[in-house]
């Protein structure tokens, strides 16, 4: 099955000899991305009326994402299908989980991000963006506290200002690695 978004606020659902399976509707303005669980049986739906739609693989509306500001211009799920990361032009990248819950919202963009993608192992994003640069998020906890206490420890250790407890804060972390 092939998904195409379209600035006529529908969502069509092809088969590989290019005939229309279904249409589905809900969507107030363009749509702008669409994309695929992994596992075939989901598929998001990102548009310009600042909302992500969940669909079912039968054309069911299952959630709406509601929470940026903008148009959203871009959507895609994780490697397990567990998070589905959105892209908007309100500067944000916003994580979701499959119930429809926001979890995250990544800022540092200076515009619009158009899109969106995870690393085959889901621990990083990728974000595109029309201020010219592509980021990219860790959301591996462990692997930012190592980073993060790598270059603080020095300051931890030989501050006079830093407390006995503070000193430690990093002691375990970055034998781990």
């Amino acid at each position: 099955t092939i998904a195409s978004a379209s600035s006529d606020k529908t969502v069509k659902l092809w088969n590989h000899n290019g005939e229309l399976l279904q249409t589905l509707q809900g969507h107030s303005s363009s749509i702008l991305g669409v994309a695929f669980s992994p596992d075939g049986q989901t598929i998001a739906s990102a548009s310009s009326d600042k909302t992500v739609k969940l669909w079912n693989h039968n054309g069911e509306l299952l959630q709406t994402l509601q929470g940026h500001s903008s148009s959203i211009l871009g959507v895609a799920f994780s490697p397990d299908g567990q998070t589905i990361a959105s892209a908007s032009s309100d500067k944000t990248v916003k994580l979701w989980n499959h119930n429809g819950e926001l979890l995250q919202t990544l800022q540092g963009h200076s515009n619009s991000v158009l899109g969106v993608a995870f690393s085959s192992d889901g621990q990083t994003i990728a974000s595109a963006s029309f201020d010219k640069t592509v980021k990219l998020w860790n959301l591996n906890l462990d692997d930012l506290m190592v980073k993060g206490c790598a270059w603080v420890r020095d300051y931890l250790q030989n501050n006079p200002n830093v407390s006995k407890y503070d000193k430690r804060l990093c002691d375990d972390i970055g034998t781990r690695r």
